[in-house]
């Protein structure tokens, strides 16, 4: 009786439902107890209400009757949405800048990346060469002075004028190898300046070569602020030729490069401009040539170096904008570029 009432217990109770030889239960034949909770099977099959349904596809797919491939509706193409423009054009670094320069913008929206320095560092370029010009019949020592100011300003323009910036120890060697030649020229006079300036100028060729091999950077960044340190260096020595000369060749030069400058600076027509800048030197070496032993041959030695000047002139534009540039380098590269012809030139006539 009691295996009965046990059997009869078993089969009553909440797994009386349960039939482990028989036929699973399903949703649809399942049903619980009276007092019993109403839990799904979790086991059931959730896609057994969709038997017998057709079975639906996204994208391409193969029909199974005739094995031919059924097209589906492409998607429209949609364009990716352009990206932001450079929000900033800054000047280029030597560390490589990936942004473009304002020079090269300037090209690609058709317009002159050449801007030239204007009338204020042209201003300046005539009170530098006035001062040459007068302290040159004082002697050496007082044109040291002005000579030195030029040495300077052209190192740290050369270097702001090719994008190095800033390049403190380049500055510094170009503006200690001006400063070496003009002791050399000192101490050796004018008769062997030529000596005295070339020494130094190869010394500093080989020491900015050194330099640049000790240097950690890239093979192009060396080569690159190798070229730009003996370029500086170069400029910035052969501006010694104002010390080497006679003093009525620096002063009928540097008075003709004051002049042609300022008219370079008047706001012509470039091809008027450059005449008017030409004869413009010339009127000056003579008038200051007249002044001195050097009479008439003032105006070709003016007209020399006003056509050296104009190409420093030129050079020193080659950057869009820059004010620094063209307070630097617009400043000292026409007195700088003038100075070995000044020299020639005075050798020529005297």
């Amino acid at each position: 009786m009691k295996a009965l009432s046990d059997q009869q217990s078993y089969e009553g109770g909440p797994y009386s439902g349960y039939d482990p030889y028989g036929q699973p239960q399903t949703p649809g034949n399942w049903a619980p107890t009276p007092g019993q909770p109403q839990f799904p099977n979790p086991y059931a099959d959730p896609y057994g209400n969709q038997q017998g349904a057709a079975q639906q596809w996204q994208g391409q797919t193969w029909d199974t009757q005739n094995h031919a491939r059924v097209p589906v509706a492409e998607q429209p193409y949609q364009q990716a949405p352009a990206p932001e423009p450079e929000p900033a054009f800054g000047p280029a670094t030597l560390a490589g800048n990936a942004r473009i320069t304002d020079a090269q913008r300037a090209r690609l929206e058709g317009r002159s990346p050449v801007i030239e320095p204007g009338v204020q560092p042209a201003a300046l370029t005539a009170l530098l060469g006035a001062l040459l010009a007068v302290a040159a019949p004082l002697g050496s020592y007082a044109l040291v002075v002005p000579l030195v100011l030029l040495q300077a300003v052209t190192a740290a323009g050369w270097f702001r004028l090719n994008g190095m910036w800033p390049a403190r120890q380049g500055i510094a060697l170009a503006f200690l190898g001006g400063l070496v030649a003009d002791v050399a020229v000192l101490a050796a006079g004018r008769e062997q300046a030529p000596v005295a300036i070339l020494g130094p100028l190869g010394i500093w060729v080989l020491l900015a070569l050194v330099l640049q091999l000790r240097s950690h950077a890239s093979p192009d960044e060396r080569m690159y602020g190798l070229m730009a340190t003996v370029a500086s260096s170069a400029l910035a020595i052969l501006a010694t030729g104002y010390l080497g000369a006679s003093p009525a060749a620096v002063s009928v030069g540097a008075a003709a490069v004051a002049v042609a400058v300022l008219a370079r600076a008047l706001p012509l027509p470039t091809p008027v401009s450059v005449v008017l800048s030409l004869l413009a030197a010339a009127g000056a070496g003579f008038a200051v040539g007249g002044l001195t032993d050097l009479g008439s041959q003032g105006a070709a030695l003016g007209a020399g170096a006003a056509v050296c000047a104009l190409i420093g002139h030129r050079v020193a534009s080659y950057d869009y904008p820059s004010r620094f540039v063209h307070f630097t380098a617009g400043v000292a590269l026409p007195l700088a570029a003038a100075a070995p012809a000044i020299w020639l030139l005075g050798r020529v006539f005297a």
